[in-house]
């Protein structure tokens, strides 16, 4: 039985014994910093059933707790809140308790496998500024569903046909000069990319010459010669011809090599694949068996749809009146094909802008209209824009922030800022570039992940790689500094000693109280399915150690079994910060 158990049932005893009432619930909440106590029981909830003064009532309850129970030492009553003070014993206990916090609060992985979409990229372009989000919050969201004990799959779909992908091939065909990634020295996916801006620059020229010739704008962007030959290579790649297929899979090929390249660079990783070429075809004969289920029905031109209204939405198309697909088909399709791929589905989290809010709203309620058990455990991880302070971002004039380019200014802006420090001049070169690398990356990383996904981001790179407040570099330079602890500690002679009785210092038990809240972080991360509660549980407890270490000496104490337990307890503060930092995919340096 937990603390909060036992407290939770010694509260409504001592109600029923003291006053003849019973409580349903007892509201229990972090006692405030601002009051000395641990737990906080509020006594205002309890006056619907005890009548009588709530300072009253909170001093009965609360010296029958210290008679009862063990863990409680003391406590106080501010009006109308019973502050319960736990003994040192209790957090003691607690810590010794634990045999290894590089595993704590993480749970052993259960049957039902959870289905994670990220990234899902275009296969015209590079992986830019708003694929980064969307990775590092689909990476980190998989991390943390496996530590709260999920069986996760980590899967993308790769949008790789379409006439967006045409226009890099035509461009490519027409202005390249048989231009390979190897002949640009340049990475496959930004080779694909820049084909695309020189397709948009050449459609803009000869929508300006249709247009100087009389065509409105309208008629002068459906009758430039490029656009109608862009339309002419995808029914040729939809009718399967040889050459156009064979080109198609060659620059494809170019982009994927660029991808898993800055996917390896930023740290994440997949278990499948989907590709669009695939699953467009899918969804057709859900969208048959939905019309003879009365899920759906067909209007008088042949169209299918399916009415929403009674869930407040309007009436959607599923099939074309020519029969061909919508989106919405072929994620039907790929929804129902994923969970016959993977069969221990029970559900999926798809990481995907929130300009697609409404998308999936609908794709959930139509999965739940045709009786698909898993569509229950279905959840869109809605995320906002990420803007630079230079403004807004448009892939085919170019000016997009890359991927790739984004993680070099990242490490280089730690170099800048770790070289004025000059803490590592006895580094190699290849040592610090890669203390740099793993600075940029978790300044990067954090900077993103400790916001609400639904909230929009103004990104700042100076900003993020700041080692004071709230940021990677400051937690990681923490765990450098415990680090740094440890290897002094480890050529200082104390034997062991019991660690069972000890009077502790307030900040130590602030420590270990934190601590104990790590479980608990993990699994209202996964339930809410946000690794800013990771991040910012994370920057609380490096906050309380500072604050720690600031007050309390650690090797500089002349008793042993103070020096031994206050050296426990900072590799025990270590251990979570690396753990909590691996769940945003960000990694610790020994040395900083």
């Amino acid at each position: 039985m937990t603390l909060q158990q036992t407290l939770d049932t010694q509260i409504k005893t001592a109600v029923e014994k003291l006053y003849g009432a019973k409580l349903e619930t007892v509201e229990l909440q972090p006692t405030r910093k601002d009051f000395e106590g641990d737990i906080t029981a509020v006594v205002f909830p309890m006056l619907r059933v005890v009548k009588g003064n709530p300072v009253q009532i909170g001093e009965a309850i609360g010296n029958y707790l210290v008679e009862n129970v063990d863990e409680i030492e003391k406590f106080n009553v501010v009006q109308g809140f019973l502050n319960i003070v736990l003994s040192d014993s209790y957090y003691l206990n607690f810590f010794n308790s634990v045999e290894d916090f590089s595993s704590f609060g993480k749970v052993p992985q259960g049957k039902e496998a959870l289905m994670v979409e990220y990234s899902s990229p275009n296969t015209n372009k590079p992986l830019h500024l708003g694929h980064v989000r969307n990775v590092l919050l689909g990476y980190s969201v998989s991390e943390i569903e496996k530590a709260a004990g999920k069986k996760v799959y980590k899967t993308q779909i790769i949008n790789d046909r379409g006439i967006h992908i045409c226009k890099s091939m035509l461009a490519w065909e027409k202005f390249g000069n048989g231009e390979t990634p190897d002949t640009a020295d340049l990475k496959g996916d930004k080779l694909v990319g820049n084909y695309y801006v020189k397709f948009d620059q050449e459609y803009k020229k000869e929508i300006e010459t249709l247009k100087a010739k009389g065509k409105t704008e309208e008629d002068a962007k459906a009758q430039a010669p490029l656009i109608l030959e862009a339309q002419e290579m995808l029914r040729k790649w939809e009718a399967g011809d040889e050459e156009t297929v064979a080109l198609w899979n060659k620059m494809n090929g170019w982009v994927y090599s660029g991808f898993e390249e800055t996917y390896k660079s930023i740290g994440v990783d997949f278990d499948f694949y989907y590709y669009e070429s695939d699953t467009y075809l899918l969804g057709k004969d859900i969208i048959e068996e939905g019309i003879k289920n009365d899920v759906f029905f067909m209007k008088d031109d042949g169209s299918v749809w399916c009415d929403l209204t009674e869930e407040g939405l309007d009436e959607k198309l599923v099939l074309r009146s020519d029969g061909t697909a919508v989106y919405m088909t072929q994620d039907l399709g790929t929804a129902v094909q994923r969970v016959k791929d993977h069969p221990d589905v029970g559900g999926m989290i798809y990481t995907v802008g929130n300009e697609q809010d409404y998308h999936f709203k609908v794709l959930f309620l139509i999965l739940k209209k045709l009786g698909y058990s898993w569509a229950e455990n279905l959840f869109h991880l809605s995320y906002g824009m990420v803007d630079l302070p230079s403004g807004k971002m448009k892939s085919r004039e170019g000016t997009v922030v890359d991927a790739d380019d984004l993680i070099a200014q990242m490490t280089a802006t730690a170099r800048d800022i770790s070289e004025e420090l000059g803490k590592i001049d006895d580094f190699s070169e290849d040592e610090k570039e890669a203390l740099y690398r793993m600075i940029g990356l978790g300044a990067l990383k954090y900077y993103i992940l400790k916001v609400d996904p639904k909230k929009r981001i103004l990104f700042n790179p100076e900003e993020s790689v700041d080692f004071q407040g709230n940021t990677g570099p400051f937690i990681q330079y923490t765990y450098a500094r415990i680090q740094s602890i440890l290897r002094k500690a480890a050529s200082t002679p104390f034997s062991d000693h019991s660690l069972t009785e000890i009077k502790m210092h307030p900040k130590e038990k602030e420590l270990i109280k934190i601590i104990q809240q790590y479980p608990e972080t993990i699994q209202l991360a996964a339930a809410n399915y946000s690794p800013a509660l990771i991040a910012n549980y994370t920057y609380d407890l490096v906050k309380e150690f500072n604050s720690f270490y600031q007050n309390v000496p650690i090797l500089a104490t002349d008793n042993k079994t103070e020096k031994a337990f206050r050296v426990q307890l900072s590799a025990a503060v270590a251990e979570v910060i690396k753990s909590a930092f691996a769940l945003l995919g960000i990694e610790v340096p020994e040395r900083m």
